[in-house]
């Protein structure tokens, strides 16, 4: 018996030393950040040439950025590195540049980055493979892939992704085990093929919205999750009068169920991925706009948080697939042209915005820079680092905005993020970044 007991003792020691050790690791990322986003197809051309990337990370180093990202694989699924299993871009658009395969992007982006003393980190789309205003990517090019493409229903029935043309990313299905597998592989390929790496953000971990999936694979899905088949498919789940959705019995749990997918996806991506690089910054962007994301199937929350207190869309069970306690650094686009809450305060009350699955949200203080930042730290309730984003383009023509939203956004968390350099190139506000920055 005292042997058991020194065993359970040491058991106890050691669970204690492992949570420590734990709760130490998460909080060295707890760092202020400065973050600016290269876009892969926006800035393609432009990243060819050695002297324009060392020109470019100069010019974001003088103005205050501290950590750069690389988008490496947009939507169309192809990636901008020597992959095994992924294609890889030559070129992008009509300008006729073509990448020279002899030197490799991201490697020099590594390496003239951590010369400058900037941390650099890789960007992939996920569940995405197609860009459908170009009818090109993986769905198109490879017929063993195109079943992947998500399965949408609409007010006029079913439909696949790559015949909806108002949308530009052909997504995939998250709830495809080969989809998860395939994915997969391609970050832990990129994670092992570039060592250096500071981190890896992932982009697009989602469904397209709620309106996807209802193939037949999701409907088996589902029916294993609940443990018992559905009567009705999709009426069970949601059924449309005209244009207005009408909830099915099901329907609170395929909100759930959505979640788990992609909580588990992301759990098993760090799981992963650290394996191979334990000191690799593990993170995730997404919209700021919590009371709305169960849309595309996600709860970037704490397990801590229970949204079911809150919003009637969540089940007692939905706060068990929050999955803020995985991640390292956690970017959210906070993509509003009004920055303090008092601003949204002045507008009309009817104003509404209405989501392209058909949702509709009132305009609440959230849906502000500043009140979508408290919003968000409010959810993750303290167990990521929480960099609010802006997407430049919003402030076009109005710079004075553009400087007082990235003070917020420092102000609000642990830093910015910016989205993306393409338009600071082109609008030429190299100084407005820099005092939104520094000042």
């Amino acid at each position: 018996m005292k042997f058991l007991n020194a065993i359970f003792l040491l058991a106890l020691l050691f669970t204690g030393c492992q949570q420590a050790t734990s709760q130490h690791d998460k909080s060295k990322y707890f760092v202020h950040r400065n973050i600016l986003w290269f876009d892969a197809t926006a800035n393609f051309d432009r990243f060819c040439s050695k002297d324009s990337i060392t020109f470019y990370l100069e010019k974001s180093k003088e103005a205050g950025i501290t950590d750069v990202v690389v988008d490496v694989k947009p939507i169309t699924g192809e990636v901008l590195y020597p992959s095994k299993i992924a294609p890889v871009m030559i070129s992008w658009g009509q300008s006729g540049v073509k990448k020279d395969l002899l030197w490799d992007m991201l490697s020099y982006f590594i390496e003239e980055g951590h010369r400058l003393g900037l941390k650099v980190h890789a960007s992939t789309n996920v569940f995405v493979a197609g860009h459908n205003f170009f009818d090109r990517g993986v769905v198109y090019e490879d017929t063993t892939k195109a079943q992947w493409q998500t399965l949408s229903y609409l007010p006029e029935g079913f439909k696949p992704i790559t015949e909806q043309k108002s949308k530009y990313s052909a997504m995939l299905n998250p709830a495809l085990q080969e989809v998860r597998d395939y994915e997969l592989s391609i970050l832990k390929e990129l994670v092992s093929l570039y060592p250096k790496l500071d981190g890896l953000i992932l982009d697009r971990v989602r469904f397209d919205n709620l309106n996807a999936d209802f193939s037949a694979a999701s409907k088996e899905a589902f029916e294993k999750y609940i443990g018992q088949r559905l009567e009705r498919f999709p009426e069970d789940i949601f059924y449309f009068e005209g244009n207005k959705r009408i909830e099915g019995k099901w329907y609170k749990t395929w909100l759930e169920w959505r979640a788990s997918i992609i909580h588990d996806f992301i759990y098993t991506a760090r799981e992963a991925l650290k394996a191979i690089n334990p000191d690799l910054i593990f993170g995730d962007y997404t919209g700021s706009w919590y009371p709305l994301y169960f849309d595309v199937g996600v709860n970037f929350a704490s397990k801590d948080y229970d949204p079911s207190q809150e919003f009637d869309w969540a089940t007692p069970e939905y706060k068990n697939y929050g999955y803020a306690e995985a991640l390292d650094l956690f970017t959210t686009g906070n993509y509003y042209f009004e920055v303090e809450k008092a601003e949204i305060a002045k507008q009309d009350d009817s104003q509404e915005k209405t989501l392209e699955s058909g949702l509709v949200v009132k305009k609440e203080d959230w849906y502000t820079v500043e009140g979508s930042a408290d919003l968000v730290n409010r959810v993750v309730n303290g167990v990521a680092p929480v960099y609010a984003g802006l997407y430049v383009e919003q402030y076009k023509g109005h710079p004075e905005q553009f400087v007082k939203a990235l003070r917020m956004c420092r102000k609000k968390s642990q830093g910015s993020m910016v989205f993306d350099i393409v338009h600071i190139i082109n609008y030429g506000w190299w100084d407005e970044l820099k005092k939104g920055l520094r000042d």
